[in-house]
C-alpha cells in the first residue's frame, strides 16, 4: 500500500515528540480513512487527546456527532478542545453511560489491545450499537511479533525482548482474524472484513524509530513507568497538545522516517488488522 506522504506529515507535525507513534499512525489512519466510516452518531472508544481523530476527520471529512469515551482524565479533558465531540465521557469500555441502541458507528483506533479483559468491553459495545450499527477495530494482529527484528545486544533472548517490549506498550492481546470472529459472533457483532497493514519493513522501521525514543527514554527510567508517564514527566504531552512542528520541518522529517521504503510496504504478513463489522438484529 502506498503510504501518504501528505498524512505521515501531519503526524508528524502533530506528534512532534514521537517519531515512532507519527509513523505508525501515519500508515493506520490511512488505512481507516478508506473504510466508509457512516454519517450519524459515532462513539470514538480510547478517544485520547481527539488529535488522532482530529486529523481522521480532516481526511473523511468532519463528523459533527461523536462521543467519546478514555478511561484517563487528563485525555478527556485534553479531547474537549474539539467541537466534533457531542460528549465526553471519563470511563471505562465496558461500562458506557450511554443507553442501548444509542451509536450508528463505533471507531477504536489502538485500543483494544490494551485492555486486558477484552470480553466485557465487546459485550458493550453491542449493547450500545444500534442494530445494523457498524464497527471499526485497528489492533496488532500475531504478525506483529513475527515481523519485528529483535534485540540489537547480542545474544539477548528473543522472547525476553518480545516480552519487555509488550510491557512497555501495554499490549494485551494479538488476536487473529479467527479470534475476532469468535468474539464478535459471541457477543451479537458480525465481522464482515479484516484488512492488514504495516508489514515487515515497516514494522521494523517503526522499530528502529521506537528503540531510539521511547525504547531509549523507558530503559532511562528503570521500565518503571508507562510511555504516557514518561510523556506527561518530560512535559512532552504538554507540547503534543499545545504547539505543532512547523511544516517544513515535519515534511523533511517524513521523508527521514520513510526513507528506503519508497512509501510502500509489502503486507503480506501484516503486523496489524483493521477489523469491520456490525451489530446483528435483535432476537
Amino acid at each position: 500500500m502506498k503510504i501518504d506522504r501528505t498524512l505521515m506529515t501531519e503526524f508528524v507535525a502533530r506528534y512532534p515528540a514521537q517519531p515512532s507513534t507519527a509513523f505508525w499512525r501515519g500508515i493506520e489512519i490511512d488505512v481507516l480513512a478508506r473504510a466508509a466510516i457512516p454519517e450519524g452518531l459515532g462513539l470514538d472508544l480510547g478517544c485520547g487527546d481527539g488529535i488522532l481523530t482530529d486529523i481522521l476527520f480532516k481526511r473523511i471529512g468532519r463528523r459533527p456527532d461523536l462521543v467519546g469515551i478514555d478511561p484517563d482524565p487528563l485525555e478527556t479533558g485534553a479531547a474537549k478542545a474539539y467541537d466534533f465531540y457531542r460528549r465526553i465521557h471519563t470511563c471505562r469500555g465496558d461500562a458506557i453511560p450511554e443507553p442501548d441502541a444509542t451509536f450508528d458507528y463505533v471507531i477504536s483506533n489502538s485500543v483494544l489491545e490494551h485492555i486486558p479483559v477484552l470480553e466485557p468491553v465487546i459485550a458493550e459495545l453491542a449493547r450500545v450499537l444500534k442494530p445494523g450499527g457498524t464497527f471499526f477495530f485497528t489492533v496488532p494482529g500475531p504478525g506483529f511479533h513475527a515481523n519485528l527484528s529483535g534485540s540489537v545486544i547480542p545474544g539477548y533472548k528473543h522472547e525476553r525482548y518480545l516480552a519487555e517490549l509488550d510491557r512497555r506498550l501495554a499490549h494485551f492481546h494479538y488476536q487473529s482474524e479467527a479470534e475476532w470472529h469468535a468474539l464478535c459472533d459471541r457477543n451479537g457483532l458480525q465481522v464482515t472484513g479484516v484488512t492488514g497493514y504495516l508489514g515487515q519493513r515497516a514494522t521494523r522501521r517503526w522499530e528502529t524509530l521506537s528503540r531510539m525514543t521511547g525504547g531509549l527514554l523507558h530503559s532511562l527510567t528503570g521500565g518503571t513507568l508507562r510511555p504516557i508517564e514518561i510523556q506527561r514527566s518530560l512535559k512532552l504531552r504538554s507540547l503534543q497538545n499545545t504547539t505543532m512542528m512547523p511544516r517544513p520541518i515535519a515534511s523533511a522529517l517524513a521523508k527521514v522516517i520513510g526513507a528506503g521504503l519508497g512509501w510502500t510496504d509489502d503486507a503480506t504478513h501484516p503486523s496489524c488488522l483493521l477489523v469491520t463489522g456490525k451489530r446483528l438484529p435483535a432476537n
